[in-house]
């Protein structure tokens, strides 16, 4: 688990600015086209071409943390945990998009709190990692 816990202080570093180093990926996203012509089916092949690696720009170091730390554990709970939250947040994305109403403003704010998404995501799963290994010491 120590070694989860420096992974997460590195990736919150990481997408804070304070370090720079390369992450692993395909960078290459879905086109937005894909969302806008059918919900339903653009969701499904989001999600399929994301899930497969076809397309797996990922801005964030905070998933690359999660496997790290899926894969350590060893154990299916927390690899059926991460993939439904995975999924939800995925399926999410897309549906809140379409309920604003208007994509590109909601695109907009995305992009404006990105930053604050990435490394507050990164610091909560940083101090989760800390709580778990401090609990089994």
């Amino acid at each position: 688990m120590p070694l989860t816990v420096a992974a997460a202080t590195a990736g919150v570093a990481r997408d804070a600015g304070v370090l720079r180093f390369p992450l692993p990926q395909n960078s290459r996203q879905v086109p937005q086209d894909v969302l806008q012509r059918d919900l339903v089916r653009g969701a499904l092949q989001f999600g399929f071409e994301m899930g497969t690696g076809v397309r797996t720009y990922v801005s964030a170091t905070l998933p690359y943390v999660l496997a790290l730390g899926v894969l350590l554990a060893g154990e299916a709970q927390p690899a059926l945990a991460a993939g439904v939250g995975f999924a939800l947040g995925r399926a999410a994305t897309p549906v809140l998009r379409y309920s604003a109403g208007t994509g590109e403003e909601w695109d907009d704010r995305l992009q404006d709190r990105l930053p604050l998404l990435k490394v507050g995501g990164g610091t909560v799963l940083a101090l989760a990692l800390l709580a778990l290994t401090l609990r089994t010491t």
